[in-house]
């Protein structure tokens, strides 16, 4: 039988790629504890029969606000197994986003993860009678909810009682209905909800799969949101259906600590990760001075060189490879230890990730293989592969997907992945899907005449000048977090006379350099204002600005000692800036880097 939909998906890989270690996850103890394919499966068919217990009926949507973790996938493929719709949120939203995205898709039960995501609910929930029930992962003390563990002793009591038979282990959906409806980040206005369906993920799965090759050693550390498209297609379905053992991160900021005790072979993540990992290194090998700052930059060109040939179909000759032996030992292969020491690739969605950066991990012996795609498209379009791997590019399109470029340079996509439209919202589908299937991406790119997709930015994000003229920040802003000095970047300049910055330092790197100059580093305002300080940052930008036309330069810019971030409305879940609520409220400080224009609303 041909697997179309997620249930059909989750029954074939553990029926055909058993294996004990499906699920990982730390324990109370902080050791991590596995879970065995047939016991992910004996949990889910409880979690079903549990919510059938509940009065819950197939189509009903469930919503799932929680970070991820093992209940977080066990709910989802239990929801779709009982033939119901999972409304996945991301839980670092706040409660009014919440409620919008609630009363939008209205669904019948919601599983929270913490006291903290249930306390979001609690004003909410009067309000929602629609909202029947309130699963919690751990025990919260908030009335009216049911907590996970009671539900699936209840599924449990039920399938000892009355076995259902392996052809009612699911309930029968037709591929192309409803999988999930996942709400986009609402840079510029209310989410949206992108309706998904399962024919929309699994040949998405299959696609890749057919390009991809997995092995039963692989491993799989996932840290991502499981709300986002990404981890949920890639860091789940699909290692799943390839018989990956998923390990899922305790938190965002212990993954360094999770990636040496799980060893993965295979990381799926935006680029935001990577940067920082090579900045880190960067700044470690600076630190060490003379001889060991030597080696590093020496075997960093070596290994971009070697990458760079490697991608023309070219091999370093024999002194060439004698060179790179002892870089691996030098520098390259205590780099691989950091991440685990079994890493076979790795993959980075999301947003572009910097060539120079993705070539020195290529001659660090990472393969990292970048993809594009959307939440509109499940979300995979192109993807760079082995053997096949052009940088700067995303790479070409998958089995089965078509891309052309639009007249004006907007990236246009059609295939099985593409979305069912958006959730109460036939206006805004219009605007992006037309009738003959054809998705207009918000994307500016162009195809090389191999069919290399290459990303120029984002449609919305384009910069025109008071002078008239079209500038794609992007490209500005990755060239200059490569910079160890540099953590983040927003280009400034729409309407205006000419292009600012502003800029945001590793102030980790920053306050090491300001010590060993004898800078104070007690007050991190004073820091980024010291002159000894600000220079450091001229000097960068001015080293970019020399290969840059005179319109794309960086006149001025401001530093900020502060991130931008998730909490300050700064941010996406995935890390994506959001430009318009940074201009809204850095206005002064933008505004005073353009003392001669009266400013724009």
């Amino acid at each position: 039988m041909s697997v179309q939909t997620i249930p059909e998906l989750f029954q074939a890989a553990v029926r055909d790629n058993p294996r004990p270690d499906c699920f990982s996850y730390r324990d109370e103890s902080g050791a991590y504890r596995d879970v065995s394919s047939a016991e992910a499966l004996a949990r889910v068919r409880a979690l079903r029969l549990g919510l059938k217990s509940l009065g819950i009926k197939p189509g009903e949507k469930i919503a799932l606000l929680s970070e991820n973790r093992l209940e977080w996938a066990l709910s989802d493929l239990a929801i779709l197994c009982a033939g119901c719709i999972t409304v996945p949120i991301y839980p670092t939203l706040l409660a009014d986003t919440i409620g919008y995205i609630l009363n939008d898709c209205r669904p019948a039960a919601i599983f929270a993860s913490t006291a903290e995501q249930a306390a979001k609910l609690r004003e909410l929930r009067p309000q929602m009678p629609f909202l029947r029930e309130v699963v919690t992962f751990e025990t919260t003390g908030e009335p009216d909810t049911l907590t996970f563990a009671k539900l699936l002793q209840i599924g449990r009591n039920l399938a000892e009682q009355n076995p259902p038979a392996p052809a009612d282990e699911c309930e029968r959906v037709d591929p192309h209905s409803p999988c999930s409806i996942i709400y986009t980040s609402g840079t510029t206005g209310n989410p949206k909800g992108v309706v998904l369906s399962h024919w929309n993920f699994v040949s998405n799965v299959q696609a890749i799969r057919s390009l991809i090759t997995f092995e039963p050693s692989d491993r799989c550390l996932s840290f991502l949101p499981l709300s986002h498209v990404l981890e949920r297609m890639a860091g789940f379905y699909t290692t799943l259906s390839a018989g990956v053992g998923i390990a899922y991160a305790q938190r965002m900021d212990s993954v360094p600590v999770d990636i040496l005790d799980v060893k993965p072979t295979i990381l799926v993540s935006v680029p935001r990760l990577y940067e920082k990992i090579y900045a880190k290194v960067v700044a470690m090998a600076m630190a060490g001075g003379g001889l060991k700052k030597n080696i590093f930059f020496w075997a960093r060109n070596l290994g971009i060189k070697a990458a760079e040939m490697r991608a023309e179909g070219r091999e370093p000759g024999p002194w060439m490879k004698v060179q790179l032996a002892i870089a691996d030992v030098l520098v390259f292969k205590k780099l691989r230890a950091k991440l685990g020491g079994r890493i076979r690739f790795m993959v980075s969605g999301g947003a572009p990730l910097n060539p120079r950066i993705n070539k020195f991990f290529h001659g660090a012996g990472l393969t990292i293989l970048e993809g594009y795609g959307l939440t509109e498209t499940s979300p995979v379009l192109t993807c760079n592969n082995f053997g096949a791997i052009r940088f700067g590019s995303v790479g070409k399109a998958i089995p089965d997907t078509e891309i052309r470029i639009a007249e004006d340079g907007e990236i246009l996509a059609r295939g099985p992945q593409v979305m069912l439209g958006y959730f109460n919202n036939e206006a805004a589908t219009r605007e992006i899907l037309d009738e003959d299937g054809w998705l207009a991406t918000g994307d500016i790119g162009h195809l090389d005449e191999d069919g290399y997709l290459f990303i120029t930015d984002r449609k919305k994000d384009l910069i025109v000048t008071a002078g008239g003229k079209n500038i794609a920040p992007q490209p500005i802003e990755n060239a200059l977090v490569s910079n160890k000095f540099i953590a983040q970047v927003v280009i400034i300049g729409d309407r205006r006379q000419y292009l600012t910055a502003l800029i945001v330092p590793d102030m980790e790197t920053l306050r090491d350099h300001a010590r060993a100059h004898g800078i104070d580093t007690e007050n991190d305002e004073q820091l980024v204002a010291d002159p000894a300080i600000v220079q450091i940052f001229q000097d960068i930008v001015d080293r970019q600005n020399r290969d840059l036309p005179g319109f794309t330069q960086i006149k001025k810019f401001t530093l900020l000692c502060r991130e931008f971030s998730l909490e300050e409305g700064e941010l996406t879940p995935t890390m994506k800036v959001k430009r318009f609520a940074i201009a809204r409220k850095y206005k002064d400080v933008i505004d005073a880097m353009y003392p001669d224009d009266p400013g724009l609303d």
